[in-house]
């Protein structure tokens, strides 16, 4: 199959939309909906939450603006993009949408190293405070306009469809 291209044209209304078709096409357009580069089509959406190590109330004033500075830096130099962040005191929510080749786990490491390096350098009460900044577990959950109900259904319907 080949990918949407400009002035591509949709298949005929007539025929039954498969999953293919329902994802690449929206009358007779790409899906604005959903990304795509050589291989796959998607829409991967992360909520991350991490916090400081011990829970310590550490991120607030310079240094939480400071980190909402490095995330976004860091989110744009992996091309991912941030639709929301809040950093609390005692930890850090981020809503990130990123393409396949990065894991979760992957995104969370990369915002994790590159914020604790950057401000325990800046910021010497970190380092007098605390061993390292961050505690080394965090939370990640999927993100979809797709309920998982749906996509059940979808799935043990295919012979119906065949």
């Amino acid at each position: 199959m080949e990918w949407p291209r400009k002035g591509a044209v949709s298949p005929p209304l007539a025929q039954p939309c498969t999953l293919d078709t329902c994802i690449l096409y929206n009358h007779g357009m790409a899906n604005p909906r959903y990304a795509h580069n050589a291989g796959a089509v998607f829409k991967l959406q992360y909520h991350l939450v991490w916090c400081p190590k011990y829970r310590r109330p550490v991120l607030v004033g310079d240094v939480a603006a400071r980190l909402k500075m490095l995330l976004a830096e860091k989110a744009a130099e992996m091309g991912a993009t941030l639709h929301a962040m809040e950093v609390m005191p005692d930890h850090v929510h981020l809503f990130v949408e990123t393409d396949p080749t990065r894991a979760p786990a992957h995104i969370a490491a990369q915002f994790k190293g590159y914020t604790s390096r950057v401000l325990r350098q800046e910021f010497g009460s970190l380092r007098s405070r605390l061993p390292t900044l961050w505690s080394r577990s965090y939370f990640a959950s999927t993100v979809g306009h797709v309920s998982a109900a749906t996509v059940q259904r979808y799935i043990e319907t295919q012979w119906e469809r065949a």
